[in-house]
Order: C-alpha cells, then structure tokens, then sequence
C-alpha cells in the first residue's frame, strides 16, 4: 500500500480564487495531486493562511497576473501541468491572455476547469453572485424550508462545495482519463447553478410522480413534512435527527420510544404536523444523549444532531478516523477512501521556491521575476 494517494504524479496549477476553487484543488491535493496554488500578488487574506484548511496539502506563490512576466511565468508553468483550474468571471482568462487557447497553445494535454457561479455563457454569465444565489435559481433553496417559513441556506455546502467543487474535481479527472486516449486536454465548464440543478434530481423525479408537491415545501417527505423524518428537541435543548423512512425502522423507532402504530401511523399524510407533536412531547422527557444511548446502533435510523465540534470527538467518527490533527487544528480527513493508494490530508506547504524549481522555475529565473515585481 502507498500513501502518495490514487492522483500522485498528476501536476495541476491553481489560479487562485475564493470558495469553490480552493476547495477543488484541496480535494485533488489531499488525493495526491502535486498542486501549486498561483495567488494574486499583494491580495491580503482575512486570516492567516494555516486556518484556511480548503488550502492545504499545497503551496502557494504570489504572482502579478497584470505583468508580462507574470503572464510568462504561468504559461511556462503550463507546459508542465496536466491540469489547470480558475474561478474568475468569463472572458477574465482570455483578457490576461491566459485563457485556453493561450494554454492549448503551449500544452494540449492541461484540462482547462473553470468554476463559476452561472457558467461560461447565458443572460447571468458575467453577474456577480455568491452560494445562495445559485442555489436559488436552480431551485434548491426554494426546497429547503419549512411549512410557513423562509428558506434557510444550507451554509455554503450546495453550491459552493457540492455543486461547485466536487463537480469541478469530478470534471477534472473526467478529463485527465480522456486525455490519456486522445492526448488532448479540453475545457470544463463547471457552474455552481448546474451542479445545484443536478443535486436535485431526485426531487425532480418525485415531483413528476406526484410525490412532491413543489408548491407547498415543508409538507414533503423529505423536506421536514414528514414526522419521520425530521429533528427534534430534546429535554436540555439538543436535538434529535430522525430519518425512519422504510416501515421497518419506523417501527423499531416507535417500539423505542413506547409508540404504537395505531397512535402514530406513518403515511396519513394528512396528519403529520399533529404527529409531529406526538414525536415532540416523547423527545422533550430525555436529554439528546440519554437519546443516543437509546437509538445509536438500532435499527431506527435516529441520531444525536452534534455541532461541528462535538463531530471529532463521536465515537464512530474516532474508530474511522474522519478527523486529524493537522497544523495545529482539528480538520477533517481525506475522501474518499482507497485501500491500495490512499489520500491524505496534508500540511499547507510553505516550500514555494522549492516547489518552483520542481515545476522547473530556475532560482535565476525566480529571481528575475521578483526583480520585475511579478513573483512574490
């Protein structure tokens, strides 16, 4: 078995950016990716780096995109990368002369991944936008509330991550395997409104069937309608998360909690708000971890809901090791997981003249850069 992870010897350059970009690469890096992270000279940062965690397993050199030489020193680094990715708006590439017909020019072989919010092309192309705003036009959030209330945003994880970086790397590597066939690399048009659009399949599906009501959220099955499928409070202010979908566990659930089906039945529909007040009062007389003593390893499908700092400490995450410690922080680890070439969450590097010469920017040349104000 080797630790040097299922991408080592795939070399990808990293025009940085902000939420889905970074992330991306980490999820490359952390597979073994040898990743060099290409920052904009004099940007500042919000805090130190080491607490950004989406940049580890990476470094990261400042580089003046404005300059000729910098220009240079980003084509020539192309020559020697499989892949290249960039999150600026459309056309920002192509104005700095490093879009991909630049970068084919030099190296055919690079798959060029671009992350945006609304893609490369259509009436919102070039709007300015963040997480909740993608998710909002391609539906998702307008899914995610409750009966009666306003959609919450799911923190940045829909877009940004899973819409957005996850399809990014998947776009990525798609490419890099049909290289090896063609030994030609291509452009990814990753948008986060796509990614989004696509999560929600499922939703689509059930629509369709006349199993979701798409005008009434909050009253589906997955979407808090349903009793059993819902969180509740529990008697010191935790919560409880109940996922009992299947007739089977439902009905370990209810024996666990001294229900009855005649009392709680699962699919009247018609009565899952009152029965939710039922599941209510039974969660109210327990703490949230007299609960999980009580439905951890049932057939039940309930759980303790933790915050993120009670996550590492759980004893299933622990036996699998889903966090490390790593520059001085708890983090999560690398996934997936693979039994022969496995990932790993690595330190945020700080070697980047060494990284350069690898990349093969000679230190004369380094030096001629940093003497221009191109190189940091």
């Amino acid at each position: 078995m080797t630790t040097l992870g299922p991408l080592h010897g795939v070399k990808v350059l990293e025009v940085g950016g902000i939420g889905p970009n970074p992330f991306a690469a980490m999820l490359l890096a952390d597979m073994g990716a040898d990743v060099l992270r290409l920052d904009r000279l004099g940007e500042g940062a919000m805090f130190p780096p080491k607490f950004d965690v989406t940049k580890r397993g990476r470094a990261a050199v400042a580089v003046d995109l404005r300059k000729d030489e910098g220009k240079a020193l980003v084509l020539d680094l192309a020559e020697q990368a499989d892949a290249l990715i960039e999150g600026f708006r459309p056309g920002v590439m192509e104005r700095l002369g490093l879009g991909p017909t630049e970068v084919h020019a030099r190296n055919e072989r690079v798959v060029y991944g671009r992350m945006t919010g609304y893609g490369q092309e259509g009436p919102l192309a070039q709007v300015a936008g963040h997480d909740i705003n993608y998710i909002s036009v391609a539906g998702a959030l307008g899914a995610m509330r409750r009966q009666g209330e306003r959609p919450l945003a799911p923190l940045n994880l829909v877009g940004d991550y899973g819409g957005g970086a996850m399809f990014l790397a998947f776009g990525v590597v798609c490419g890099l395997l049909e290289a090896r066939t063609s030994g030609r690399g291509q452009v990814v048009d990753a948008a986060m409104v796509d990614g989004a659009a696509l999560l929600t399949s499922l939703m689509h599906g059930l629509s369709a069937a006349g199993a979701w009501i798409d005008k009434e959220p909050g009253t589906n099955l997955l979407d808090s309608g349903a009793h059993f499928y819902e969180t509740y409070e529990t008697a010191d202010g935790g919560h409880i998360a109940v996922g009992a979908i299947e007739p089977q566990f439902y009905a370990r659930l209810l024996e666990l909690m001294g229900l009855t089906q005649e009392e709680v039945p699962q699919f009247d529909r018609d009565r899952w708000q009152e029965l939710k007040g039922c599941f209510a009062e039974v969660f109210a007389t327990k703490t949230r971890d007299e609960w999980a003593a009580i439905l951890e390893g049932e057939e039940a499908c309930a759980t303790p809901v933790l915050n993120l700092g009670e996550a590492a400490g759980h004893h299933h995450m622990q036996a699998r090791g889903s966090f490390v410690e790593l520059d001085g922080m708890t983090q999560p680890a690398a996934a997936p997981r693979f039994d022969r070439t496995p990932g790993a969450a690595r330190p945020l590097r700080e070697d980047g003249d060494a990284v350069l010469e690898a990349w093969g920017i000679a230190a004369a040349d380094r030096e001629r850069l940093r003497g221009a104000g191109a190189l940091g």
